[in-house]
Parts: structure tokens; sequence; C-alpha cells
């Protein structure tokens, strides 16, 4: 990990594409924010003006099937979590994400579109150190059979994933990796989400999904994979619940210096883990770029995934 100065992108990039749960077209413009800005998302084409929506855990205001963020006059933009999982694991300190609808488009179910816009723009180096979140002691969270929980690590950000679903054809799928932009990109960013069919009928019946396809959706049945293109990775869905980690991590503000472990979790557990780490003054400090690189030195980056209890490949000629 580098423990370096703060950055933000040297100049605009646009994708555009429909809202996965909406669907509904929308386009995204990310942006240069000054230094200690943070990721700020400028709500667009309402009646009036333009709102602004710091990404912090406290401007949530739902996290059933997404990352919503809004203010007190209600909900300004849901599924936050993919452009959000985009800036943080590319090292993007400070950026304004523009928003012409109510939920960021889904794009192909992954990060990488937002990688690529963030490549298209270019990441610059900003003259302020990057500060960060230091988790000094554990923190963690229940929901049901699902647990999370923060946790002091030196090496940077650690994430350790595990899922479990009763569908043979996902099953138990694990995840470990010290976060880097090469890592982000290499192993995570290309990671869709995914479904079972089982599913669709009462997630349509609650108004959700209605963006979702075979073209940015990986969908099971009980049996097999349906998309004829094949997995990315043979452990793409842990990988994806990975991704959905670092978003909604993101919003700390900063990015953390720790390791986080998820059995069983999604957005909702990620954002009660952090929501009790921040509401605990004494289990976290904010510290600058140099303190950090101090703390790190000599811990090696790793990255590995376990389906079923085998190392998991990648597949596709383009993922390594």
């Amino acid at each position: 990990m580098k423990f370096s100065r703060q950055t933000t992108l040297g100049a605009q990039a646009t994708v555009a594409g429909v809202g996965v749960h909406s669907g509904l077209p929308v386009t995204l413009t990310l942006g240069p924010a000054p230094v200690d800005a943070g990721l700020i998302f400028v709500r667009t084409g309402l009646e009036g003006c333009d709102r602004e929506v710091q990404a912090t855990a406290e401007q949530v205001v739902a996290t059933e099937f997404a990352t919503v963020l809004g203010d007190r006059d209600g909900p300004l933009v849901s599924t936050a979590e993919h452009v959000l999982a985009a800036l943080r694991g590319m090292g993007v300190d400070n950026a304004t994400i523009e928003i012409d609808g109510p939920e960021v488009p889904i794009m192909d179910g992954s990060a990488a579109a937002f990688v690529a816009a963030i490549d298209q723009a270019g990441v610059v180096t900003q003259p302020a150190q990057r500060r960060y979140i230091q988790i000094l002691k554990p923190v963690s969270a229940s929901i049901g059979d699902s647990f999370g929980e923060l946790r002091p690590y030196a090496g940077g950000f650690r994430a350790e994933v595990e899922i479990d679903f009763a569908n043979p054809v996902i099953g138990k799928q694990s995840y470990t990796i010290d976060l880097s932009p090469e890592r982000f990109r290499r192993e995570i960013a290309r990671a869709r989400t995914f479904g079972q069919m089982c599913d669709v009928a009462r997630l349509w019946s609650a108004g959700y999904a209605l963006g979702a396809s075979f073209e940015n959706t990986a969908v099971f049945d009980d049996e097999r994979l349906l998309n004829v293109e094949g997995l990315r990775y043979a452990d793409e869905c842990v990988r994806h619940k990975v991704l959905d980690v670092v978003g909604d991590l993101a919003l700390a503000g900063l990015p953390l210096l720790g390791a986080y472990r998820s059995v069983r979790g999604g957005h909702k557990l990620n954002h009660a883990v952090l929501s009790a780490l921040l509401a605990d003054r004494t289990a976290w400090r904010v510290v600058e770029g140099e303190a950090a690189r101090r703390t790190a030195r000599g811990v090696v980056e790793v990255g590995s995934g376990i389906v079923g209890g085998r190392v998991a490949a990648a597949y596709g000629p383009d993922v390594s």
C-alpha cells in the first residue's frame, strides 16, 4: 500500500447506463475536487437546484438492497457502492460524482466502467498528506447469522470476506486481499453483482431489480450459471462482495488502516460495523501519511480466494 499525498482526478470523465433497481437511464460524471473535500455526490436534474451529499456513513438512509445516500429532504442517490469502490480502490481521495438520476448506473454489474473512467480522467497528486482512519481496537456487529468486525492491522486495509449460500452452485466461498490499486484493478474491479432466479419475482414485486439483465448480473438457478459467457473468476461472487465492502467502507470518509472480516454479510452489515466504529471514539484515530508509512513497514500484500476448499483460479483471457 502506498502512503502518500492526497489525490484527485485530473479531468472529468462520463459514463451512462441504467439503474439496476430503477431501470431508469442515468449519466454519471466523475470530476476533480479540492484537498480534504472527500467524495461528494452532486445530484442534478432536480427541480429548483442541484443538491450535494457527502459520501459518509452519516448520510446513509437505506441499505436493504443497495447503499442509498440522502439528506434531511430524503434519498438522493442509490446503489452508490460500486463507484465508491472504484474511487477508493484506485486510491482517489477527493472527487465529485455528478449524477442526473436517482441511481448510479449499474453498467456491467462491476466497477470496471468506473475504473476505466478514472483512467480516462487521470489521477493527480495534491499538496496535502493523505489522512487515514486507523483502527485501534476491534469493533463488531451481528445481524442474524451475519457477523462483521473491524480490527487493528498494520499493513493498510485488508478485507477477509466469506459467503455461504444454500444455492449449491454458489455455496461457500472466501476471499482475502490486502488492498492496493493494482490488486483492486486485477482481482476485484471486474467481479459482477449476482442473483438467483428464485429471488427475481420477490424483487420485482418490491420494485427492485427492474434494470437487471444478463448484461449486468451473474444469474444462477439451482443447477448452473445462466450467463452464456460464464464467470470472470471461479469465485466471482465473493469477489463482488469484497467490491461491495470496499465501497461501503469508503463511507468512513477516509481510507481505513485496519482489517475487516465479514461472514455472510451485505450492505446492512457493512454499514452497522462502520457505524459502530465511528460511534466509539476510543476505537480509532486519524493519522497522516508518514505515520501510516512507519506503521506498515515490512508488511506484504496478499490476495487469495477459496471455493469449497480449493484455491480459486480466474476465468477469462483478460484476467490474471
